[in-house]
């Protein structure tokens, strides 16, 4: 049946494009659904809850303070006197301190955490809205086949019962007769493989989106043209674009550990009081202390590392845009060309269908060889598959261009904008 589910009411950022209907697709509410409580999407859910976890780890720093006990027994053999022995004990309380401005570092890098996992949980979201789409769409192709089969095997019934009563009546030879039953027998094959391609692209859908309503789609809609021009879209989906997010958000968080591993060069001290027992009581200490460790080369290789992983996951980000830039071109422009391929596949399979309809009436009236007619109804049917398989490619196309640019689905609209 056909559905027509309204695009989310809002143009595309910054591009003014309108809100379109979208036929042939299931119910956005359920896709919603079965988006959402995708196994996939909900661990990327728990990664951004761990890196909000994170986030308040690095805040607090592991700034602990330490206890230490000891205790011990003095002995003493003057040379003249009674020897002694004493029971003494010391305590010390300590505490590591965070210099100036690497709490600020610690705490934009549990930020940066935290927005890379969101931009994560989103990525695992459009990826699930594109399987989902591509499965859909698998199935709509093979269904369309096994319709279009359908009718060529009704038609070639029809014409094997024609030719096997003429041949009852004397007026076709039995090579006609045979030539008809083998065409038919062909297209029986043909529709026979097309629902078992059909079958399986169902059980996958159900498999991976358990819930999913697989109702016939009784009617394909017109594919219609794209508006907009190429920088616009492109724009739109490099805006939207969630690898290339993931991408960026690495390369923030390398930069700042980069800097972070920086002023680790500098390290630490660690202040901390004591207080000793000694000589069975008769001495009491209390001090303060503070330990610094004396940095060497291992801090000096961590920083020069992290500068490097910086440096290379800013290519990586470079990388990226180019391939997300030339990706989202060949996608607009795929989905422009899609319309006239489709409209040419159209006429194309109209013109043989009418060839097929004159041959065969000229079959009727004796003036046409029923090898001609076979061959006509053969290379109608394929054109007219191959424009139904055109026609779908288009509408999937335009989908695709819409759902990369996070404006085919309300929900994953509002992911986007959240982050």
């Amino acid at each position: 049946m056909k559905r027509i589910i309204c695009l989310l009411a809002i143009g595309l950022g910054g591009t003014g494009f309108a809100a379109e209907p979208t036929p042939n697709l299931p119910p956005a509410e359920i896709v919603a659904r079965l988006v959402t409580t995708n196994p996939t999407v909900q661990a990327a859910g728990s990664q951004v809850r761990a890196e909000e976890a994170n986030r308040t780890r690095l805040a607090a720093g592991h700034y602990e303070w330490s206890l230490r006990l000891g205790g011990q027994q003095r002995s003493t053999a003057p040379a003249s006197g009674i020897n002694e022995r004493y029971n003494e004990w010391n305590a010390a309380l300590e505490r590591p301190l965070r210099l100036p401005g690497k709490s600020g570092l610690d705490a934009q890098l549990g930020a940066a955490g935290v927005a890379l996992a969101e931009v994560g949980h989103g990525d695992a979201m459009h990826e699930t809205s594109r399987s989902l789409l591509k499965g859909w769409f698998v199935w709509l192709r093979e269904s369309a086949s096994v319709g279009q089969w359908s009718e060529q095997v009704g038609l070639l019934d029809t014409q094997a019962k024609a030719v096997q009563r003429r041949q009852q009546l004397g007026d076709a030879a039995r090579l006609e007769s045979i030539q008809s039953e083998a065409a038919l027998a062909q297209a029986q094959a043909q529709l026979a493989q097309a629902r078992v391609r059909q079958q399986t692209a169902a059980e996958d859908l159900r498999r991976r989106f358990p819930g999913l309503p697989l109702n016939e789609q009784t009617e394909i809609a017109q594919p219609t043209p794209i508006t907009g021009d190429a920088n616009e879209w492109i724009s739109a989906m490099l805006e939207h674009n969630h690898e290339l997010g993931v991408a960026r958000g690495e390369a923030l968080r390398a930069r700042i550990l980069a800097g972070r591993a920086g002023s680790d060069r500098l390290p630490d001290p660690t202040v901390g009081v004591q207080v000793m027992r000694e000589r069975g009581g008769e001495e009491k200490v209390l001090g303060a202390y503070i330990s610094i460790p004396l940095p060497g080369g291992a801090r000096r290789a961590t920083a020069d590392a992290a500068l490097a992983q910086a440096d290379a996951y800013g290519s990586r980000e470079a990388a990226i845009t180019q391939k997300i830039s030339a990706e989202a071109a060949a996608t607009y422009y795929s989905a422009s060309a899609a319309l006239a391929t489709w409209q040419a596949g159209r006429a194309a399979a109209d013109r043989l269908r009418q060839a097929a309809d004159l041959t065969a009436r000229a079959y009727q009236l004796g003036e046409g060889s029923l090898n001609d007619l076979l061959t006509a109804r053969r290379l109608a049917n394929e054109a007219q598959l191959s424009s139904r398989l055109m026609q779908l490619e288009a509408l999937e196309l335009r989908y695709r261009l819409l759902l990369d640019a996070h404006q085919l689905w309300a929900f994953d609209a509002d992911e986007h904008d959240t982050h």
